[in-house]
């Protein structure tokens, strides 16, 4: 008597880290790295006039592991990065750490990189980090993540009207927003190309 063979199941998808060959400290290994790629960015740095918030590398460094690693191991990331310089560790922009600089008037903005994080990890998990089109507005989205934990905060941190804080905190990093997403959408997706290319 035939049986019927069961249908294969579909292989899950795969963001880039998942391409690293699987060893026991491969995770904690790539967070390491992703944290200090995202410390290292962060002294990329250009002060803006009438602002506390400068124009950081940061958000690149987020959408950039968060999209390469999926939405667990890129909030981890996140979360390490907010613990080491809690402790004091100098991975603020400016070599900056400690606790009076996580809760201060920028301190918003690093806490909005964790749920950015998550959804733009989660949409590279179903493949959105793949082509640019698709990646360029999923990069803006999760830097306007950011905005909406950052401006809020800076708001209340700073005494700032929200017109105000809008002023100094938004309409200044709008620009570069746009180009850290084409940078990463191009980047992100010539990986995968690269990829495809190797099998």
């Amino acid at each position: 008597m035939a049986t019927a063979s069961m249908p294969a199941l579909p292989a899950r998808p795969l963001v880039l880290a998942d391409l690293v060959p699987a060893v026991r400290a491969r995770n904690v290994a790539l967070v390491g790295l992703g944290v200090l790629f995202t410390a290292l960015l962060a002294q990329v740095s250009i002060p803006v006039p009438g602002s506390p918030v400068p124009i950081t590398g940061q958000t690149l460094a987020v959408v950039l592991t968060a999209a390469s690693l999926g939405p667990v191991r890129g909030v981890a990331v996140q979360a390490v990065y907010i613990i080491a310089a809690l402790v004091g560790l100098p991975f603020y922009s400016e070599a900056s750490g400690g606790v009076e600089v996580v809760f201060g008037a920028t301190g918003g903005y690093v806490v909005g990189f964790i749920p950015a994080a998550f959804l733009i990890g989660l949409a590279a998990r179903r493949g959105m980090d793949r082509q640019p089109l698709k990646a360029a507005p999923l990069f803006v989205a999760g830097q306007a993540v950011i905005f909406a934990v950052g401006v809020p905060w800076l708001a209340v941190s700073a005494g700032l009207s929200a017109s105000a804080a809008l002023e100094a905190g938004f309409y200044p990093f709008i620009v570069g927003g746009l180009v850290k997403a084409v940078v990463a959408a191009g980047v992100l997706s010539g990986a995968w190309a690269l990829v495809r290319r190797s099998r």
